[in-house]
């Protein structure tokens, strides 16, 4: 499964910036083959996009040219957060996460409270195989937007299963079922299950 699924929550905003918090039970649908992630009752459970950036709907030479589009964009307004993040989530799409990091960054050096693009920064550093830089990452989301659960829960993924910090992980998760009781993972296991079963 190469592509995501579409039905995330719709965005607010055209930049990534932060829009307020209209979650539901569900955390977030899921984004398929966007990182390893846990197995709990025999079900894949992966880190997550954040759904409140935007979804581009194309692949393959599609991306190829979006990318083009958006970098010539950017020589003209290399001041512009809004296409650093686009860039970032069209490299984060087509799993170029070193180049999604870059651009990321860019976008965090002119807007560093932006707990959408700190999130998604967060999966690609995991996904280049640093999952310290992922959890700080997640941190600096949950500083900018401590409401921001989909930040809580791939926090949590990584603390377990790359840095097997099992009490870290469901202390991140503890505190996202304060804000939500009724959280759910992406295939509908509620997370209070996932950390009574840790526990």
């Amino acid at each position: 499964m190469g592509k995501k699924k579409k039905g995330r929550k719709p965005s607010t905003k055209k930049n990534g910036s932060s829009g307020g918090g209209k979650n539901s039970n569900m955390i977030i649908i899921v984004v398929a083959a966007l990182a390893v992630g846990l197995f709990f009752g025999g079900v894949f459970i992966p880190a997550l996009k954040d759904s409140a950036t935007p979804q581009t709907t194309a692949g393959g030479t599609g991306f190829t040219q979006q990318i083009e589009e958006t970098k010539r964009q950017l020589e003209s307004q290399p001041g512009s957060a809004q296409l650093w993040t686009r860039l970032g989530n069209l490299y984060f799409d087509s799993d170029r996460h070193d180049k999604a990091i870059e651009a990321y960054q860019k976008s965090l050096a002119l807007e560093p409270d932006n707990a959408h693009v700190l999130t998604d920064l967060g999966v690609m550093y995991r996904r280049h195989g640093n999952p310290q830089k992922a959890v700080e990452s997640f941190d600096k989301a949950i500083l900018a937007s401590p409401k921001h659960e989909t930040a809580r829960f791939n926090k949590g993924i990584v603390l377990y299963y790359d840095l097997k910090d099992k009490a870290g992980a469901i202390q991140a998760w503890k505190g996202l079922i304060q804000m939500n009781p009724g959280a759910k993972a992406p295939n509908g296991k509620p997370i209070r299950d996932m950390i009574r079963e840790l526990s």
